[in-house]
């Protein structure tokens, strides 16, 4: 177990200083990232096989156990004979004490390695506190170049490319509806869905290497995280933006600070995708030098803005910090110490803040910039409110209304709740508005007396039709409503995509409605359909009626039309009802003559009933008018 758990000798670490030396700190000076790890690995080859197979003879005579020849002939058996750069003599051997050097040193591979990585990190520290330069030639608190461009996919949603020093990140909003939420497994078995999420992808060729993509390790699903909830307070209400937001990240190339970089490219891609985002946020990794005073400094802590990857290794921290100028959305802290005071803390905030506002502006000036605007390949989703007792009319019976709506109108998905909250998903504008008036007219209030134009007949059934009024929205008009007469069946007058006019006279307890067809109707006359009412001209021969002693027959002259007799009762007065022939007028009240006696004038006719009644009687009758005074009222002559 101690074999296990020992520690490296500790002469290996002089080893492996005079070895590398001033070579290493030549491979230190290098800025690129690629050629400094291909020199340093070159240079640890070097030192592993010095150390480990050929041997490595200490330049420093003080270091390490030189034997002398005294020593050597302690162990050396008494009985036999040593002969060292003297003369043997008879019983007397004069020695003169010679040094050696020491036999090559080998050590383990582990050990190697180790101390190798100590000796680099102990090298890149003096660099930096002794002469105030990092490897790439920056200040303790400065920022590597950065480049970003936006709207580089075009069939994406929104996609972004953020790129600072060797570290680079491809960024990629997708949006959608309610069903893309991602569903998250918790301890109390209550499903709950995420809205927005943010999935971080670190391929093993970003960083030159070649191995297997499989499910997300541990390091990606926690810097996704910290890059989520950097994000997340930034975004829209669900009210404002009813959108299922999801941002990959992947990045194409790391030297450090990959997940910072996944912040400030993700907040581009949302711009891109017309996300409206309260602001703009930016992310930065600090690290810091703890004991400066081992290495030339003052003591006081040394704080590093932006670090790379090799910086994150040999420093002491890695402080990862996102938002803006005014404020921190999310930060995560790895140290390699014991732990930071709060002075130490806040200059690193303070100093953080600063690298923020400088990505900031570098984003501000991104080219091409974000579009702002929802792409045209993105869905199309529109909030409806309508009264929660309203939602089952939407649903239908087993959900068949909802499905027929999307067959018929061809949107995406209807999601409704229960609090009257209704979505609608669309590809086009088209079937969103369709599906938006079928919903409103699904749920509006009709009012009794409305008169509906133009609707069409679904259905006929034998006690009546099923009429359209709106979109989704069907009647019933009775076939005693559909016509003013009786009718055998619905079909003789109506078929069924004929287009009527209704009115609607009944709502029933169950939102039904009964609709009238009849009551649009002009109402029917007495006439009979289709006869026509004869107009005769007075004639302009004007004679005296007088009344007789007969019967009331007369012979009227030629021209004459109507002549009739009107018995009424005694002590009755009787005056001309014009508009009303045939009826008089007695005390304002309207009663039926006793006897009416009509004839047609005319000349042939005439002619014969002269002849054939006597002469005396038709001259007297004809007397008698003269000498009444009376005339020929609308054709008609009345006696009485």
């Amino acid at each position: 177990m101690l074999d296990a758990i020992r520690l490296p000798p500790s002469e290996l670490y002089k080893h492996v200083e005079e070895i590398s030396g001033d070579e290493l700190l030549k491979v230190l000076q290098i800025r690129s990232k690629i050629p400094r790890r291909k020199a340093l690995a070159s240079l640890e080859e070097k030192v592993l096989n010095i150390l480990t197979e050929e041997g490595y003879v200490s330049k420093d005579q003080s270091f390490g156990n030189n034997e002398t020849v005294a020593d050597l002939l302690e162990e050396e058996d008494e009985d036999e004979e040593v002969v060292v750069d003297g003369e043997v003599d008879e019983g007397d051997v004069h020695i003169k004490p010679i040094s050696r050097k020491s036999p090559p040193l080998l050590f383990s591979e582990v050990d190697v390695k180790l101390v190798f990585k100590e000796v680099t990190s102990k090298f890149l520290r003096r660099r930096i506190v002794e002469g105030g330069k990092r490897s790439d030639g920056r200040s303790p608190d400065g920022i590597r170049p950065i480049n970003s461009r936006c709207g580089l996919l075009p069939r994406a949603h929104g996609s972004a490319l953020f790129t600072r020093g060797e570290t680079q990140s491809l960024a990629v909003v997708t949006l959608g509806d309610k069903q893309m939420a991602q569903k998250v497994d918790n301890l109390v078995d209550i499903e709950e869905f995420k809205r927005f999420y943010l999935q971080y992808s670190f391929p093993p060729s970003c960083v030159g290497e070649v191995g297997r993509m499989g499910a997300p390790s541990r390091r990606e699903i926690g810097h996704g995280m910290l890059a989520e909830r950097a994000l997340e307070p930034i975004l829209p209400s669900e009210d404002d933006f009813p959108y299922t937001i999801r941002v990959e990240s992947t990045i194409t190339e790391s030297n450090g600070s990959s997940s910072m970089a996944s912040v400030c490219g993700g907040c581009l891609a949302l711009q891109d995708a017309g996300v409206p985002l309260k602001c703009s946020i930016a992310g930065i990794a600090m690290g810091m030098v703890l004991d400066t005073e081992e290495f030339g400094g003052n003591g006081a802590p040394l704080i590093l803005s932006d670090i790379t990857g090799s910086e994150d290794a040999s420093g002491d921290m890695d402080f990862k910090v996102a938002g803006n100028e005014d404020g921190v959305t999310a930060f995560q802290m790895d140290i390699k110490v014991g732990g930071i005071t709060l002075p130490v803390m806040r200059k690193a905030l303070l100093q953080a803040r600063g690298g923020r506002k400088h990505i900031l502006a570098e984003m501000s000036r991104c080219s091409p910039p974000p579009s702002e605007r929802l792409s045209k390949y993105a869905p199309l989703i529109h909030v409806v409110k309508v009264k929660p007792e309203k939602i089952n009319m939407i649903i239908g019976s087993g959900g068949k209304k909802v499905r027929s709506i999307i067959e018929e109108t061809g949107v995406e998905s209807i999601d409704t709740q229960d609090d009257g909250l209704v979505k609608i998903t669309a590809k086009d504008l088209s079937s969103l508005e369709k599906s938006k008036s079928i919903i409103a007219s699904l749920t509006m209030v009709p009012t009794v007396g409305d008169i509906y134009r133009n609707c069409e007949i679904k259905s006929i059934t034998p006690y009546g039709v099923f009429v359209e009024i709106s979109p989704g929205r069907e009647g019933l008009c009775h076939i005693s409503e559909l016509s003013s007469e009786w009718l055998p069946k619905a079909e003789d007058i109506v078929k069924v995509g004929e287009q009527i006019d209704v009115k609607l006279i009944e709502v029933n307890d169950k939102g039904q409605l009964r609709l009238s067809r009849k009551a649009l109707l002009p109402e029917p006359t007495l006439e009979k359909p289709g006869a026509k009412q004869q107009v005769v001209e007075p004639t302009k021969n004007v004679v005296d009626l007088h009344e007789t002693s007969d019967k009331g027959i007369i012979n009227a002259p030629k021209g004459d039309l109507v002549e009739e007799k009107i018995e009424q009762p005694k002590g009755t007065s009787v005056s001309k009802v014009e508009d009303s022939p045939g009826k008089t007028k007695v005390d304002d009240d309207v009663v039926s003559p006793k006897k009416v006696y009509k004839r047609a004038a005319s000349s042939s006719r005439d002619g014969l009933q002269s002849k054939e009644r006597p002469k005396k009687s038709s001259s007297r009758a004809v007397d008698s008018i003269a000498e009444d005074g009376s005339s020929l009222v609308n054709g008609e002559a009345k006696i009485g």
